[in-house]
């Protein structure tokens, strides 16, 4: 039996952000956003994180993730995925190369504050 998007995303959420993390984010999950919690877990971590038979290795889909979150300019979701990033094996230097190209092609400002919270990130892993 194969697992469905939903279980292969919670696995696969579970192995890059962390166990406690995302089974406070589904404890905490109430009637108005649960099927939003599902839908990430199935949508994004299943079904596009979750092709591992792709080319691309999680370490290729973290740095992606965080040149577009710092794009974005969503630094919650950013600091979360600098510490993921670590965990799929990615370097502090990676991520330093990756945020310069982000300053490059999303503007100095972006790259400000990828810089500022990769450093709190990287702070808040090394006191752990």
């Amino acid at each position: 039996m194969t697992e469905d998007a939903y279980d292969k995303g919670l696995r696969i959420r579970k192995e890059v952000l962390g166990e406690a993390y995302v089974d406070r984010a589904m404890a905490s999950a109430d009637d108005f956003n649960r099927d939003f919690q599902r839908l990430v877990t199935s949508f994004c971590w299943g079904e596009s994180w979750g092709r591992e038979d792709g080319p691309l290795s999680r370490r290729d889909r973290s740095l992606m993730n965080l040149v577009m979150l710092g794009c974005l300019n969503r630094g919650e979701e950013f600091k979360l995925h600098v510490k993921g990033a670590l965990t799929n094996g990615v370097t502090r230097d990676e991520i330093r190369d990756a945020l310069i190209h982000l300053t490059i092609y999303a503007g100095v400002p972006a790259g400000v504050e990828a810089f500022r919270l990769a450093r709190q990130a990287f702070a808040e892993v090394d006191q752990a």
